[in-house]
This record gives C-alpha cells, sequence and structure tokens, in this order.
C-alpha cells in the first residue's frame, strides 16, 4: 500500500498547525512543521533568528528534516499522512527573501512528490505574532503568493482552504482527498 503524502502549505498564520492538531484528533497520521524546532535549537546556541543571520544553512537544515518526513510518512503505515508544510516551501521562503540556494534544493523538491497540496490563505483575523514567528501580517500575504508560485512550478495543483471554523477547514480537506 502507498501511503497518501498531504502537505498543508499557506504563510505563517495560516491555521495549519491548527489543522493538523485537529486531524490527529480524529485519528490521522501527522508531522508537525519542523522549523520552530530547528530556530530553538539555533536559539539554545545563541542564534536569536537562524533564518535571517545564516538562511543558506537554516535552509539545509529544513530541507534536511523535510525529507526525512518525506520518508517517515511512508514508515507509518498508515494509508495518508498528513504533512505541516513540505519541501517546496523552503525554495518559497528562500525565492521570497531573493535568497540563493543550490540546484540540490530543486533537485530533491522534483524528486519527492506528494500527493495533494492544501494551501490555506492569509488570514488577518487568525492571525497572530509569537516568539518564532517574525513575519508581519502583509508578509504572510506576500509569502503566501511565493508558496503558491513556487508549488506550481513544481506541477502541483493547490487546493485552497476557505476561511472557515477549524472543523469545517477539516471536513473540506477530507472531503477533498
Amino acid at each position: 500500500m502507498k501511503t497518501k503524502k498531504i502537505v498543508l502549505t499557506g504563510g505563517p498564520g495560516t491555521g495549519k498547525s491548527s489543522i493538523i492538531r485537529q486531524l490527529e484528533k480524529k485519528g490521522y497520521e501527522c508531522l508537525h512543521e519542523i522549523s520552530r524546532q530547528v530556530t530553538l535549537e539555533a536559539q539554545k546556541q545563541g542564534i536569536s533568528q537562524l533564518f535571517l543571520e545564516r538562511p543558506l544553512l537554516f535552509s539545509e537544515k529544513l530541507l534536511e528534516g523535510r525529507r526525512i518526513q518525506f520518508k517517515e510518512a511512508d514508515m507509518l503505515g498508515a494509508d495518508k499522512v498528513f504533512i505541516d508544510r513540505g519541501l517546496p516551501d523552503v525554495l518559497a521562503y528562500m525565492n521570497y527573501f531573493k535568497s540563493e540556494y543550490p540546484e540540490y534544493f530543486s533537485e530533491i523538491c522534483k524528486s519527492h512528490c506528494y500527493d495533494k497540496v492544501f494551501i490555506l490563505p492569509p488570514w488577518e483575523e487568525i492571525y497572530q505574532c509569537d516568539n518564532e514567528r517574525y513575519e508581519s501580517y502583509r508578509d504572510a500575504q506576500t509569502i503566501s503568493k511565493f508558496l503558491f508560485q513556487t508549488y506550481k512550478s513544481f506541477g502541483y495543483s493547490t487546493i485552497e482552504v476557505p476561511k472557515v471554523p477549524i472543523e469545517e477547514r477539516v471536513e473540506f480537506i477530507l472531503n477533498k482527498i
């Protein structure tokens, strides 16, 4: 049995993690966003914002972590696994910040394909800043455009999740699979 890998993507503060938690409550296998882990590990080493100070190193760590998650999804033994952000997110953020990256970043994205990609649009009413999220709402809007463009460049047809209460968002996603 091939595991369906389903990505939830979107700019910061669009509700991805909340949807992942709701899917877990319903018994679905989910893999969480890893950028906060990378950020927190760097902060323990005295680097307040690794992405801002060393964007390529941060992105390499994210790319490797998400590649591991891609493989981990197959080992979970579930028919479908929901993943909070995919490999192309790394390139979208690098493009947003106009940062160069090696060609192998693109090659990894081409060789690791997801079955479905849901994109959550910017939603000002639910957007919140916190210790690891340094982007403004306006940044989130722009990042969302870069995410859409990047996934499209890899041949994905993204499905936009409507701005409705979380339970309705989850049902929308489950009905589209």
